[in-house]
């Protein structure tokens, strides 16, 4: 198991409480044995003008999917995971409904992580396809 095996989905959606994770919506839904998923709403916080998905909010979906789980594989050692970098490929338009995304890791080293997010339409139509890589630092 990736994660360690005390976590609950309640726990993980507490963390967003009173943050940009909870203002967009962002729930997680399902932690696997090696992949972690939430979903988020296409709705007024999170469409641009012209009434399609965001491309910022699917970073965010991504980020918080990537960071977390990250978070997950190291909580136990003392340490914690930040962003270095992100990137995402917008694929298909979203205009109502929700996006679920689905993170897994590509790579877990000593230093630093890199996992992949796909975001899904409810129809199952791949969105976006992101990656991120992070740090992983010492507690202090």
């Amino acid at each position: 198991m990736l994660f360690p095996e005390n976590i609950t989905l309640e726990f993980l959606n507490g963390l967003g409480k009173n943050n940009m994770t909870e203002y967009l919506g962002i729930q997680f839904t399902e932690i696997g044995v090696d992949f972690l998923t939430a979903s988020m709403p296409v709705d007024h916080r999170t469409k641009q003008p012209l009434g399609l998905l965001h491309g910022g909010a699917n970073l965010v979906l991504a980020e918080t999917l990537g960071s977390v789980a990250g978070m997950l594989t190291v909580k136990d050692k003392g340490q914690f995971c930040v962003g270095l970098e992100i990137n995402a490929n917008h694929l298909k338009s979203v205009r109502s409904g929700q996006v679920s995304g689905v993170a897994k890791p590509i790579h877990l080293g000593q230093k630093t992580q890199v996992w992949e997010i796909k975001i899904y339409s409810e129809e199952n139509a791949l969105t976006c396809i992101s990656r991120i890589t992070l740090a992983i630092l010492d507690k202090k």
